[in-house]
């Protein structure tokens, strides 16, 4: 994961003749609020209170030998061409000086690069302010699901080694395949982020033989990936899916090696008659973030 939200306006090369410089907001907005701003997106579930998502926008646009950079938490709701972004509060604003048209250019394709290692992946749809509702608050909705999060390991080297034309596709094959499987599943896809899926499924068996069934089709492109499951409760807001089941499902997901799928207690004791799902006791583990330790399920067979 990348540093803060105030790093991300810091210069990234040795460019002794490049400043940052906050400038009033009024000023900001007249000169790039309303004009087109490349924009990436990171999906994140860890969040200080554990309260759901902390997800990321960060944007960038050169004007001669200046840099303008905007960047802060946003929401997002739903998946796929349905996604929706909005800032979750005011964005951040600044203004890099780099001396140069050349040394502008050069610091913003190394933001760029810089986003891209840190899982941002491209936003092409707006990203619109927060909307709040006439009674100051969504309509608040609680429901039960089994949670799975699907990530793939060694995605970055991976890239490199390929290439970014090479890689494109391979992920394109990849998503195809993903969704493939949680349709014949009966899964819902919540959101997508650079190289991870996750899902929501009513039964725990069927996000379990969805996870097993992804794995086998994306061995065939040559990659592996580890799988966490956890069933809980969580809720939507305004279309927008949050709560710790979320960030408990990542934890587990991120226990798992290359290979591995693993789910929590709650999904065990979910699956106390499925006798055709073998589980292996895989130990108790300290997630990250969470309270108390839990015990984890290895996916046999």
């Amino acid at each position: 994961m990348d540093s803060t939200a105030p790093n991300d306006g810091k210069a990234l090369l040795p460019m002794q003749d490049c400043t940052n410089r906050l400038r009033p907001e009024s000023a900001q907005r007249s000169s790039i609020g309303r004009t087109f701003m490349p924009k990436f997106l990171r999906i994140g579930v860890l969040q200080s209170n554990v309260s759901g998502y902390t997800s990321k926008a960060w944007c960038i646009r050169r004007v001669g030998s200046a840099v303008f950079l905007k960047w802060g938490a946003v929401e997002v709701s739903g998946a796929g061409d349905g996604r929706k972004v909005s800032w979750s509060r005011s964005p951040q604003e600044k203004t890099i000086r780099c001396g140069t048209a050349q040394r502008a250019q050069d610091y913003a394709k190394a933001a760029i690069a810089r986003r891209r290692s840190h899982r941002y992946e491209p936003l092409t749809g707006p990203i619109a302010l927060r909307r709040r509702s006439a009674n100051g608050g969504a309509e608040l909705k609680q429901a039960l699901a089994t949670i799975l999060i699907v990530d793939i390991v060694g995605s970055t080297a991976k890239a490199a080694k390929l290439g970014d034309a090479r890689w494109t596709k391979v992920m394109g094959h990849y998503y195809a395949a993903v969704r493939k499987e949680l349709k014949s599943s009966r899964g819902k896809e919540v959101v997508t982020t650079g190289d991870g899926v996750l899902a929501t499924f009513k039964k725990p068996a069927a996000g379990v033989n969805c996870a097993t069934a992804i794995q086998k089709a994306v061995r065939t492109l040559g990659l592996e990936i580890r799988v966490g499951l956890h069933a809980g409760e969580y809720t939507i807001s305004g279309g927008e899916m949050v709560g710790l089941a979320f960030h408990i499902g990542t934890r587990v997901a991120a226990k798992a090696r290359a290979g591995e799928v693993l789910v929590s207690s709650a999904v065990k004791e979910l699956m106390k008659t499925q006798s055709a799902i073998s589980l292996k006791d895989h130990g108790v583990h300290r997630l990250k973030g969470v309270p108390e330790r839990w015990r984890l399920w290895r996916v046999e067979g």
